[in-house]
């Protein structure tokens, strides 16, 4: 079979992509232009970090269906050693409650569920840290896009189609600014029409000829807090400016021989960490890659990571359980035992104490970055004028009094966005990561399993077909799994769902570093394109 690196010619899946690889720097992502944006950054003498966060702000106007200005994100980087940035908000000081406990459910849209967005500040600590490239000179591939328009790619388009009907069902008038920058005329862009945004331009203006400081203290946080206020939201200009990027110290598991590295809660990365310390007692490789045996037992254990994470993961500070005992080998032996040949229905075993991604990579530097409005276009709220579309994580709250992760004021919900990383002992691999809720962390593993038991190239590792765990014993496979797989998954108690649209399988993107090489590849799922030179 052979490890990854050595099977670089073999795509056992017939993709029309291929590994891409250089020697200098590498960038990927799901949207090419972005991508471009990554690399127009290295050929002006910026490294890694400057890249990602021309990518990241070209996102905010090249992929409006997933992430914006009003999102948040995560960042892992290598600079010799790997650091943590979790960059979500917090929920509004003045959120009511009472008010929102009794509707029995986040909802979707309005002012409820927007915590205060954190892109821009991880932009500016990131770049603080390690930027080399003037602050503004980041956003100038983004305001040519927002103010000169741009082909809308199709699968970006597929998305702007899916959520019209719900946005333009909407009466209240908080979400008529939405309305009028997103589908204005009552309609959304097809793909190759060109689509502008001026108000988007402007406010990226300010926000680089400003350092960021506009947005959480300056004309942009005003103009936010009195929107909120005027509209019935509770958004204030000291939710702005308390706000704080936290560099957090990465948690990680070793599988085989990579070492996997994730951003710690109140993301949901543990859940990977988890379902991998539980898969490791297996030995997959002994089974074919498409085979029930290897399925079902991948299946079973995120399952039981995932109970053990919706019960127990959300802001640290709330939380009663810690990531030690979460990712303890000894614990994941003992869940490892409850996996047999039938289905189950997990529960927890511990007592209690819209998204992009990309990827950029150079000789000294190495970047895994996430960004993301939680649910498409977020809570439907944007500020007049500012192109500024509010995120919808709060919700990611749970509404169970007592539970860790139960809403309240000034308090970051459960996060589903995660950025990974992987290495094998000292040496730095690259990163790794995907995009689509909680498909994220059952990604993540199915990703590090074709690495790592199946020694498939990141190319075919991503081509790979995907399955996903969704609640009970429900288990959706993607149509490009063979269908006596599905039949005999079904045999074994698994309640299969077969071909739910790709979104929902995940958008992955890679870039692995092999004896001085970058190899970087793209999810055929995405519109997206890797790069090297």
């Amino acid at each position: 079979m052979g490890s990854w690196s050595e099977n670089l010619g073999q795509y056992p899946y017939g993709s029309t992509r291929r590994v891409v690889m250089g020697c200098r720097q590498a960038t990927a992502t799901s949207q090419p232009l972005a991508a471009q944006a990554g690399m127009e950054m290295f050929f002006a003498g910026g490294n890694a970090v400057d890249a990602a966060l021309a990518m990241a702000i070209a996102l905010t106007v090249l992929e409006p269906t997933s992430n914006g200005i009003g999102s948040d994100a995560f960042a892992l980087v290598w600079d010799g050693q790997l650091h943590g940035l979790n960059g979500s908000g917090k929920s509004p000081q003045t959120l009511p409650l009472d008010e929102v406990m009794a509707l029995g459910q986040m909802p979707q849209l309005g002012w409820l569920p927007v915590t205060t967005p954190g892109a821009v500040s991880t932009w500016r600590s990131l770049w603080d840290r390690w930027g080399q490239l003037p602050f503004e000179q980041l956003f100038g591939p983004a305001i040519h896009y927002a103010e000169a328009g741009f082909p809308v790619a199709p699968e970006t388009a597929r998305a702007w189609q899916s959520a019209k009907p719900l946005f333009l069902a909407q009466t209240d008038p908080v979400f008529a600014p939405l309305q009028q920058v997103f589908f204005k005329g009552g309609r959304a862009p097809r793909a190759g029409e060109i689509w502008a945004s001026p108000a988007h331009g402007a406010t990226l203006r300010e926000i680089a000829a400003t350092g960021g400081e506009s947005f959480y203290t300056g004309a942009l946080a005003e103009r936010m807090a009195a929107f909120a206020a005027e509209t019935g939201g509770w958004l204030t200009q000291a939710d702005l400016s308390t706000h704080r990027a936290e560099w957090v110290p990465p948690i990680h598991t070793t599988y085989r021989d990579l070492t996997v590295w994730e951003i710690p809660p109140s993301g949901q990365g543990v859940a990977a960490l988890m379902g991998l310390n539980i898969l490791e007692g297996f030995d997959l490789a002994r089974h074919p890659r498409d085979s029930v045996e290897s399925y079902h037992r991948q299946i079973e254990a995120m399952k039981l990571a995932f109970a053990d994470v919706q019960a127990h993961v959300a802001d640290p500070a709330w939380m009663t359980v810690t990531q030690t005992q979460l990712l303890d080998k000894a614990y994941a032996a003992q869940r490892r035992q409850l996996i047999g040949d039938r289905a189950h229905l997990a529960q927890t075993g511990l007592t209690q104490g819209g998204t992009v991604y990309l990827a950029a990579a150079d000789s000294d530097l190495m970047v895994s970055f996430i960004q993301s409005n939680y649910e498409g276009f977020g809570s439907g709220v944007l500020v007049p004028g500012t192109g500024i579309a509010l995120q919808n994580r709060g919700r990611g709250f749970s509404l169970q009094p007592g539970h860790p992760n139960q809403v309240g004021p000034g308090k970051r919900p459960f996060h589903t966005i995660i950025p990974a990383f992987l290495s094998r002992g000292d040496e730095p691999l690259g990163p790794m990561g995907l995009i689509g809720g909680h498909m994220q962390p059952q990604g993540h593993l199915q990703l590090v399993v074709n690495l790592a038991d199946y020694g498939m190239n990141p190319q075919a590792a991503l081509d790979a077909p995907r399955w996903q765990f969704l609640t009970g014993q429900n288990v959706a496979l993607e149509r490009s799994v063979p269908q006596a797989l599905g039949l005999e998954l079904s045999d074994r108690g698994h309640s299969v769902q077969i071909g739910l649209e790709g979104r929902q399988f995940g958008k992955g993107q890679l870039i692995l570093r092999h004896q001085g090489v970058l190899i970087a590849a793209s999810d055929p799922r995405a519109d997206g394109l890797a790069i090297a030179r």
